[in-house]
Formats: structure tokens, sequence, C-alpha cells
């Protein structure tokens, strides 16, 4: 093989490991509520869903949704206790729902993951972490302030 065929056969396996998608890393009930509670997302979901927000380390999520990726950006409050680790699975106990889903959570960089309902990888959301607090509160917070409001 002559220098310059190896030189080019090196660039090449060098251009298709570059293109390659990067191996997530699955991670456990507990490392995934580490690296999620108290962290500003945005998502985009295989639906066309997006939206943003930030799950608590109580189990308390508060942000927006766009479902399908139309229509008016919805405000949505979940309680606390409705994200929760169930043995090695972070689940979510969801009222009117017979059944408590679990997710599959794979890290895909330093700041980003994708969450699928366990036995559904079709059905995902890819998250990534936004800079600063944005515009979330706490949501017991934006009672308080929403009760104000209406007060004056």
């Amino acid at each position: 093989m002559t220098v310059q065929r190896l030189a080019l056969s090196g660039a090449l396996m060098g251009a298709l490991l570059a293109a390659a998608p990067a191996k997530a890393e699955e991670m456990r009930a507990t490392e995934a509520r580490t690296f999620i509670a108290g962290k500003h997302f945005s998502y985009n979901c295989f639906d066309g869903t997006t939206g943003n927000g930030r799950i608590y380390a109580d189990g308390s999520v508060a942000g927006y949704i766009r479902v399908g990726g139309t229509g008016p950006l919805k405000y949505v409050v979940l309680p606390t206790g409705t994200l929760r680790t169930s043995g090695d699975r972070y689940c979510a106990s969801l009222r009117g729902v017979p059944f408590e889903p679990c997710f599959n959570i794979q890290r895909t960089s330093q700041i980003s993951f994708r969450g699928s309902i366990s036995g559904l990888g079709f059905a995902y959301c890819d998250f990534v972490r936004r800079g600063g607090r944005g515009d979330m509160h706490r949501p017991t917070q934006l009672r308080e302030l929403r009760a104000s409001v209406q007060e004056d």
C-alpha cells in the first residue's frame, strides 16, 4: 500500500469515526436525578412536541409545552412526587394513569440526555440544558405570585 493510499484510508476512517454518533450512556435513577434535578432544559420529542422546563429534586415539574409542535405554548405544573426513583428506574406517578411509566435515560453529552418510555424506545424526547435560570421558578412561588396579583 502506498503512503498516499494509507493517508487516504486514514483520513476516511477518521471522517467516519467523527461522523458516527457518540454512544449514549445509560443512567441509573439516582445518577439521572442528580444530572437532571434543578436544571432548566428545553426539549423536542419524537411527535413534534416541544417546550422547556425544570424538574425539581422533590419530583415536581414546572414548564411550558407545545403539544405536537403546533398551537399555543401552555404552562404546566406537576406536584411534588410526580417523578421519583423506583429501584434503579426513574418513574412517574400521574393521577388518572392506571400504571406507573418508567423511563430509560441516556446521557448524550455533558448537557443533554434522551428520555424514552421503557419498552417504547420510539417514544422519546431529547433534552438540552439551557444556560442560566431563565424564566423558571418554584411552582409554589408562582402560585403565590398569581394569588397576590389577583388580590390587587
